[in-house]
């Protein structure tokens, strides 16, 4: 019996449905893996809420002292107050979504981390009890950094790493 080009062969067809099954499973299965994070370990989130409870404490002291800027008297106090309770936002934010272990979150966080850095070191650099606020800002920044980039983290917040 000859075969017609109309009816193909079952071995060609059995070939051609694992070529497709293949080719959609693969995309499917990498947008799975993509959007379904990784079951956290309870070390991720200890490191998670760790460094929530960081971002979280460095967010309310900036919004303290923007709030005592504004009975400070000078003529802009107003205006500097203000700029400085919109700044303590980032951090506040950025532990708000720690703590609901949401991806966006370590960005801010992470920046937050690298811009006290400096602001501790100049805090070392004046003399009294700016020092003390200097080395517990440092090693705030310090923890949080540590925390925050802690594979752990990453896979509690279903960040993909990348495999070198």
């Amino acid at each position: 019996m000859s075969q017609t080009p109309q009816d193909p062969s079952p071995e060609l067809d059995a070939a051609a449905v694992a070529e497709d099954t293949e080719g959609a499973a693969a995309p499917a299965t990498e947008e799975a893996a993509e959007a379904v994070p990784a079951a956290p370990t309870p070390g991720g989130r200890a490191r998670l809420f760790g460094a929530a409870a960081i971002a979280g404490l460095e967010g309310l002291v900036i919004a303290v002292w923007g709030v005592t800027m504004f009975f400070t008297g000078s003529d802009h106090a107003v205006l500097a107050g203000l700029t400085v309770l919109v700044f303590a936002a980032i951090p506040l934010s950025a532990a708000y979504g720690l703590r609901r272990s949401r991806r966006w979150s370590r960005g801010p966080a992470l920046i937050m981390q690298l811009l006290a850095l400096p602001v501790a070191w100049t805090m070392l650099h004046s003399s009294g009890g700016v020092v003390a606020g200097g080395v517990a800002l440092g090693l705030l920044a310090l923890a949080g950094l540590v925390l925050l980039a802690h594979p752990a983290t990453t896979d509690a917040l279903g960040i993909r790493r990348l495999n070198t």
